[in-house]
């Protein structure tokens, strides 16, 4: 995580400093092409800070916001620390669904399927009832294992009864059969990517932004894939710059990927139909996360900021937490 920090300002001075013609190495490939994407001019809708501790992923969920939080009085938790925690942010009021000291060390990715809330946590998957998300849940009610070297359980995405799953440290992407969420089996192994992070998937197709095991020292392969998902899956490079991507999220009509990258401290999007690319948001020390969308608002959790910011990215939808405002 230290690194992964370094690398925000390491990014950022190469954005300003390094000509597109410079040495060829993905850092410099990656700022060459970042320098040239067209900006789109988004305001920040809100900043939310109520409650956040090194906010990693957030969940719109039901008018509200689930945000996952590592809780540890450092960015990177220690591994004797079990300090994280889920808040549930509505109407303005924050709530402590799933409170420090029930189990959660490190969390990350969330999903909401059947009343249970399943939550990534470094070497597992927790899986919470909850029945009302504004009352505290003190336990999870399962917990799914991986490989004994499935380290980090990273992030998730629901494609009907199908959940997909990345472990990042062993370049794994798994699925978990959750049509019957009482009775969850095992996760099958589905197929390999250089380091997969952040999981979106719509009609057919699964994307995936990758990252360095260190969270520094990416290379030519760590960058966004699509895999088209059938009897025979095939991948594809659909974005060939590399970074240090972490979130993937999708509109609400399917026709834009948004990612988040660490290396260049911004947020950007991809339009599925004619591959343009815009810049989203970016500044200088933000650490984009697990990054959401719904309702035309992208919600950016900022890890070392412990904050969440949103952004207005479309405009033919209410946002689901417009109740609030």
């Amino acid at each position: 995580m230290k690194k992964l920090l370094a690398a925000l300002t390491t990014g950022f001075l190469l954005a300003t400093t390094q000509s597109a013609s410079a040495v060829d190495n993905p850092r410099l490939q990656a700022m060459s092409d970042f320098d040239q994407l067209r900006v789109r001019s988004t305001p920040i809708v809100e900043i939310i800070r109520s409650g956040i501790k090194y906010s990693e992923s957030v969940l719109p969920f039901d008018g509200g916001l689930l945000i996952s939080n590592f809780g540890s009085d450092m960015i990177h938790p220690r591994d004797d620390e079990s300090k994280g925690f889920v808040i549930y942010y509505r109407d303005g009021l924050t709530f402590n669904l799933i409170p420090v000291g029930s189990g959660l060390h490190k969390p990350t990715a969330m999903l909401v399927k059947d009343s249970h809330l399943f939550v990534c946590d470094t070497d597992c998957l927790k899986v919470f009832k909850v029945d009302d998300f504004t009352e505290s849940v003190a336990a999870p009610v399962k917990v799914i294992k991986f490989e004994d070297d499935d380290r980090v359980v990273n992030a998730l995405a629901l494609d009907g009864n199908t959940l997909y799953i990345s472990v990042t440290n062993t370049d794994r992407i798994y699925t978990l059969d959750v049509s019957n969420v009482e009775k969850l089996g095992k996760p099958k192994k589905f197929i390999e990517l250089p380091g997969p992070n952040g999981l979106a998937v719509r009609d057919g197709n699964l994307y995936v932004a990758t990252i360095p095991h260190d969270y520094e020292d990416f290379k030519a392969e760590h960058v966004i894939y699509r895999v088209r998902l059938g009897e025979a899956p095939k991948v594809e490079k659909l974005l060939d710059v590399p970074g240090l991507y972490d979130g993937a999220a999708l509109s609400d009509d399917g026709r834009m990927l948004y990612v988040s990258d660490w290396f260049t401290s911004s947020v950007q999007s991809i339009d599925l139909q004619t591959g343009e690319r815009k810049l989203i948001y970016r500044e200088q020390g933000v650490g984009p996360a697990d990054i959401a969308q719904a309702g035309g608002v992208l919600y950016i959790p900022d890890l070392p900021g412990s904050r969440v910011l949103e952004i207005q990215v479309g405009h033919t939808i209410p946002s689901p937490m417009s109740s609030r405002r």
